[in-house]
């Protein structure tokens, strides 16, 4: 049983990664407070659910570039000055979030530039972090530090959204966004302790930096098929069967409860995600990892569509009150997909911080923040698409079948992710 549990070696060995991890454990659960507070000061302010959608697209625009351009800028200067200087950037961020609360701002505008601002150092920041972490630990130790940082995520993703809307309704937005402020200091002080990661040297680096070196590393992308092939499934996964733009609408008209029903859907696959990481210890002895990778995600896929068979057993019959039953059958297919979706990304980013050589490691990194952030988005538009056409209980059935079945086109047609080995591992 003991060998079951969340493999707790990479906090012991390495005082550095242990410092990291909890720093950034504890400043991700401020984060996610943020999120719902701007939110809900975006709505007080417009009434508006568009203006509150707007929100998704200021983050997401400097994400992506950023992603890509500040993974560059990783591969070029010392690691731990990028992170501490997008961190502090961050910081100022959520500083003039507690600002603009305490003098009563109105101008909606604020909080997008803000968000913006956020946004954009955070996608530098999280690249420069991953390449820092295999430095710090043997590559046989990543699966388990992958597993206890995931775990660590879902968690924050858990806990987060309540206590940013309990802050709010109980103290106010000042209060709220002040928490963040200093919860964030954990992170930062923890990159201050680190000690100077430069890049190793390469004989492939681009002497000075710009586009040429973002380019470098797609094309570099393009050559590798494991690593090509970690970003390939998780797209796969995300844009055919990210269910979590139905629940406002099934908490409406399949399972009842309305905005508390949502609330607990979102939840479920975050607890399933810190469920997986607690029982994560077998993982870091596994050694044909990319198997492992396609088995979770056909485990996500075919948890959607279980999903979606409940709304179908449910019914679109618009409930006065809760049903329980379904509700809980569709708990439990969410957090089961939660877990299938923390082992996929425990494995994909091992691989991708093991078989990438040194000097690529930022930029794919980079690319890695993009296709995280993008691929959720992106579903959300086309299961919400779907639903207009076969409602919510067929999008997430014909989104889950869709997964599976593409997913298995893609490991069919490159086969070394198949064998993919970790005692040998190859990009």
């Amino acid at each position: 049983m003991r060998s079951l549990l969340v493999d707790l070696t990479p906090v012991r060995v390495s005082p550095a990664f242990r410092g990291l991890w909890l720093g950034l454990s504890v400043a991700n659960l401020g984060s996610q407070l943020t999120v719902v507070a701007v939110g809900l000061q975006v709505y007080a302010l417009t009434a508006s659910t568009l203006a509150v959608g707007v929100l998704g697209m200021c983050a997401l625009v400097p994400l992506v570039v950023f992603g890509l351009y500040g993974g560059a800028l990783v591969d070029h200067y010392d690691r731990r000055t990028v992170a501490v200087v997008a961190s502090v950037v961050s910081w100022v961020a959520v500083l003039a979030l507690v600002g603009q609360a305490a003098v009563g701002n109105e101008h909606v505008g604020v909080l997008y530039a803000l968000v913006a601002v956020q946004s954009a150092a955070g996608a530098v920041n999280s690249p420069a972090r991953s390449a820092i972490i295999p430095r710090l630990l043997e590559p046989r130790l990543m699966p388990a530090a992958n597993a206890l940082q995931t775990m660590g995520w879902n968690v924050a993703l858990t806990l987060g959204p309540l206590a940013g809307a309990a802050l709010v309704a109980g103290i106010g937005y000042v209060w709220a966004y002040a928490v963040d402020a200093v919860l964030f200091t954990f992170a930062l002080t923890a990159l201050l302790r680190l000690p100077p990661v430069p890049p190793e040297p390469s004989d492939d680096r681009r002497q000075r930096l710009g586009l040429g070196s973002v380019v470098d590393g797609l094309r570099y992308l393009g050559t590798q098929p494991n690593v090509r092939m970690t970003f390939l499934v998780d797209i796969v996964a995300m844009v055919t069967a990210m269910p979590r733009v139905l629940f406002p609408a099934v908490g409406v008209l399949y399972l009842g409860g309305g905005e508390t029903t949502t609330g607990v859907l979102t939840a479920a696959i975050a607890a399933g995600g810190i469920l997986a990481g607690l029982f994560s210890g077998g993982l870091a002895r596994v050694r044909w990892q990319g198997r492992v990778i396609a088995g979770a995600i056909t485990a996500w896929g075919l948890s959607i569509v279980a999903f979606g068979l409940v709304l179908v057993t449910a019914g679109r019959t618009t409930p006065d009150g809760v049903l329980p039953l379904a509700l809980a059958l569709a708990v439990v297919t969410l957090a089961l997909a939660g877990a299938s979706d923390a082992v996929s990304s425990v494995f994909r980013q091992t691989i991708l911080q093991t078989a990438t050589p040194d000097h690529m490691r930022g930029r794919l990194q980079g690319v890695f923040v993009v296709v995280v952030a993008g691929g959720p988005r992106l579903g959300e538009l086309v299961l919400g698409a779907l639903s207009t056409r076969v409602g919510e209980a067929g999008a997430a059935v014909i989104g889950g079948v869709a997964c599976v079945v593409l997913l298995w086109v893609l490991v069919r047609a490159q086969r070394t992710f198949w064998h993919y080995d970790a005692r040998h591992p190859t990009p």
